[in-house]
């Protein structure tokens, strides 16, 4: 295709990194530009079953930490309302209940009702975003679930918990959303050294 067209596809911004990386020479852009589709298409399958490993590994854990298989529907009222949940409303720099995870799960069900699905747990938990669950990593959560969502890996290096979990499943999210949403992944560190191990 010639490149100016392809360029006024995808838009100037969204070409301009690829052009500065081959020194404005716009075939090998272009070329770079396709070359980045097929990481993030050869990639996208990984980190989906990453995210489906990860979803299923926390719910069997925190079904045993509440003794309970409904606790993602049951725990809205639960720890996802515990007191110790604040942040800062931005708008009014007022400490608010940060209620996020029990709106996630709320949104889930409204989205079946309205799509005349049965709510079930399992369904519910389905439709959790990877982000609700790398959340659980999170120092608020974390502590409100006795530690327990890091029980889903085993042998860890010593001095490598929950900040470093939380941090390495936040650059999976992250990548996964650039991949998502076509974004240039083949200058991220993460996908160079992913790259580097084959």
């Amino acid at each position: 295709m010639n490149s100016k067209k392809f360029e006024s596809l995808i838009s100037h911004s969204r070409f301009s990194r690829y052009l500065i990386a081959t020194n404005n020479d716009s075939k090998k852009a272009q070329n770079l530009y396709l070359a980045n589709l097929r990481v993030a298409q050869s990639l996208h399958p990984l980190v989906g079953l990453l995210e489906i490993i990860i979803r299923n590994k926390i719910n069997q854990v925190l079904t045993n930490h509440f003794n309970d298989t409904h606790w993602i529907i049951n725990e809205v009222n639960g720890f996802m309302l515990h007191p110790s949940l604040t942040k800062i409303d931005y708008t009014t720099g007022r400490t608010v209940q940060d209620q996020w995870l029990r709106s996630e799960v709320n949104r889930a069900r409204t989205r079946l009702i309205q799509a005349n699905k049965t709510v079930t747990v399992g369904k519910i938990i389905a439709e959790q975003s990877f982000g609700f669950w790398t959340q659980l990593f999170d120092t608020k959560y974390y502590r409100l679930l006795a530690g327990r969502p890091i029980q889903i890996f085993s042998g860890l290096p010593t001095n490598y918990g929950r900040r470093e979990i939380a941090n390495d499943l936040n650059s999976v999210r992250r990548l996964r959303n650039r991949i998502n949403h076509n974004e240039p992944i083949c200058f991220d560190k993460i996908v160079i050294w992913i790259s580097r191990q084959f």
